[in-house]
Parts: C-alpha cells; structure tokens; sequence
C-alpha cells in the first residue's frame, strides 16, 4: 500500500518585495475667481426667489413689518437658497466659496450705500445756489432777510486754501523727514519717535486746537488768525504723512540699498538719490491723502480762526474764515437761507477733497520718466507703493 507523503513547500524566493504604488501628488484645489454670465445669472434667479419669499412672509402669512427686518431675512434666505442651489449644481467648496464671495459683496454694497447717499444729500441741498457769484464773494451787507444767494463763500474759499497750503508746507516736510528717520535711520529715540506719532494719530482734532490756543493764541498773545488754524491743520497732518512715508519705505526692495552700499555711497547719499527717488509716487500720494484729510476738519478751526464773514487774504493777522467752519455756523442759523448756505460751503469743501483723493490716486498710477515724461505705471512696485502709502494714512498695518 502506498502512502502519499505531502511535499514540502517551496523556500521563498530571495528577492526585492512587491513595490507599493506611489501614491500620486493631491490634486490642487480650483479656485473659483469672479462671476460669469452664468454665475451671475444664478445669482439674480436666486436673489428674486429669495424676495418673493420674504415678501410673501411678511405680507400674506405673518404680521412682520419694517423694511430693515424685510432686508435682513431677504439677505439671509438669498445666501441660505444660494448655498443650497451651488452645493446641487457644483459640491460643497464651491458653494461656500460663492456664498463668501457673496458676502464680502454685499459688505461692500453696505459700506458704498452710506456714502452714496450723503454725497445726493449734500448735492441737492446745495447744488441750487452753486453759481459764480457765491464762489466769488463773501457775506459783506447780508442780513437775515436778505434772500437766498445773496451772500457767498469766497471768503471761507480763500481761507481753507490758504491755511491748507500752509498747513502742507509745515506738516509734510516733517511728516517725511520723520518717516525717512523711523525706516532709514533708526537709532535709540526711534521707538520713542514712533509711540508719539501713534499717540498723535489717535489724539481728537480739537485737542490739536486747543494746544495752539493755549501756547500761541493765549500763551504768546498772537491772536485768531489762520496760520494758528494751519498750525493746528500741522499736527494732524504730520502723524499721516509720517506713517505713510514709512510705509511706503518699506516696499522699496533693500537690494537697491545694497546695490548703493557695495559701490561705496554713504547712507544719507542712499537715501537722497536711490530710496526716496524709488518711492517719490508714494511719498507725494500719501502727502495728498493727508492734506485731503486735514483740509475738512472743523474742530480745530473753532478755537484757532474763529472766523470771519469777509475776504481775508492775510493768513498772519486777523480771523479767516474756512470751508468747515462756515458749514458748522450756517447750519445751525434758524433761517432758509443760512441753511442753503452751509450746504453750498459743504458741497465746494466736498469736491475740494474729492479732487485731492482724485489728485493722490492719479499720481499713484502715474509715475515720472526721465525728462518729465508721464508714463502709465502697470502694477508692480508703483502699485504695492500706492497701497502702502494708503495703508499708512488710514492707520493700517503693525506700526508699533
């Protein structure tokens, strides 16, 4: 009888073991930028859905009332509906991207209605008395029942020009000299330089004009006068232009300093002929963003000018009148007139800032060539200047 013996098993085979599959790389994620025909579209469908919605909860089915109530569910139903529509038609990333996007849209709609609806107040209110005669003349021989039209604001014209550009001529000087020290110089009193001039940002503006009050109206015995209202003017503005200038040194790439440095320039050389050169578009914008700031604040000019209702072209001697502080007295004089008045001053000190913002964004964009030639600046270090000197004078970034 045979027997069948099992065999052995067979010895592994000496070898390399399986290779494992590498895993490939992860598949980036898409970043969905700015709405088409069709997103747009889907967004329209879904807003109008989400207003018929909340209007017939507030008319048909319950006893809700008031448009601010009305506005905040048709927004909230608009981005629940519009998360659900993209989460069916693209997946969860999409849908939240577009519904933040939404969001940041609508943020900005809520800060752009405000301004759009003070600067029709301000145009209607005063757009009707806007001719040469108000531009040109003053408030000589006009009486509370003298009619409409009658009186002007040359004087308080002449006044806010006047004490701007002294004001410009004192605090911007400063304001770049202090910001070249705090980035370029440095030293023991640099950080002390910059806890003052954070401190001098956050100050009131009457505070600046009781301070010239106090030291050169009463103190010195110099009187009203605009050049006190340009001193006041001064310290705002220097603190602005300061942080802007600083800002703005920060962008200029240290490979230029360098460069200088290796061919043997000393520091104050660097400075003068290769930083500020490099950054002169966004010295000169953060300049006019100041000056367009200082030029409509009335509260220091209320104890500095105290104010005047004729022509006064000497800024040295005597009370002058200003844009804001004329604005400030007219309108609270119970008469037609007075009022209509104010908001004429209001709407010309609106456009005056409007074209300084006007002046500072086209010079941020304009860059100058060699031989005074005006070339359009594409982006690049001019724009990232441009964005630091706003920073700056807006009070952004890390400063201290």
């Amino acid at each position: 009888m045979a027997t069948v013996l099992d065999q052995p098993a067979a010895p592994p085979v000496d070898g390399p073991p399986e290779a494992r599959p590498v895993p490939g790389p992860p598949t980036p994620r898409r970043i969905h930028r700015g709405f088409g025909r069709a997103e747009l579209g889907l967004a329209a469908v879904t807003l109008a859905s989400a207003f018929c919605a909340v209007w017939l909860l507030f008319t048909q089915l319950t006893l809700l009332s008031g448009p601010f109530g009305f506005l905040v569910c048709w927004v909230a139903l608009f981005l629940v509906l519009y998360w659900l529509v993209n989460l069916r038609l693209h997946g969860r990333s999409v849908a939240s991207d577009r519904v933040v996007g939404s969001l940041i849209l609508l943020a900005g709609l809520a800060m752009l209605v405000p301004l759009v609806l003070i600067t029709g107040y301000v145009v209607v209110k005063g757009w009707h008395l806007l001719s040469v005669h108000v531009l040109t003349h003053d408030e000589r021989g006009v009486g509370p029942l003298s009619p409409a039209g009658t009186a002007g604001v040359g004087h308080a014209i002449v006044g806010t020009l006047e004490e701007a550009a002294i004001a410009a001529a004192i605090g911007v000087p400063a304001g770049i000299m202090t910001g070249i020290y705090l980035h370029e110089v440095g030293g023991r009193m640099a950080r002390a330089v910059r806890v003052v001039v954070t401190a001098m940002s956050g100050v009131p503006a009457i505070v600046a004009g009781i301070f010239i009050y106090s030291i050169w109206i009463v103190g010195l015995g110099e009187g009203f006068s605009g050049f006190a209202g340009s001193l006041a003017l001064a310290i705002i503005l220097l603190p602005s232009v300061a942080r802007g200038t600083e800002e703005v040194l920060k962008v200029v790439p240290d490979e230029l300093r360098e460069a200088a440095a290796s061919v043997g320039a000393h520091e104050w050389r660097t400075t003068w002929s290769v930083v500020l050169p490099t950054a002169r578009s966004g010295i000169v914008t953060a300049s006019l963003m100041g000056v367009a700031r200082v030029v409509g604040e009335a509260a220091p000019l209320l104890v500095t000018i105290f104010g005047n209702s004729v022509i006064n072209t000497n800024p040295f001697h005597g009370a002058q009148e200003a844009l804001p502080l004329l604005t400030y007295s007219q309108i609270k004089v119970p008469l037609a007139s007075a009022v209509a008045l104010g908001f004429t001053a209001a709407l010309v000190l609106y456009i005056i800032v409007f074209l300084l913002f006007l002046a500072a964004r086209l010079v941020g964009s304009i860059r100058l060539g060699r031989g005074f030639s005006l070339r359009r600046s594409k982006g690049g270090l001019d724009a990232q200047m441009e964005e630091a000197a706003l920073q700056g004078v807006r009070g952004g970034g890390q400063y201290l």
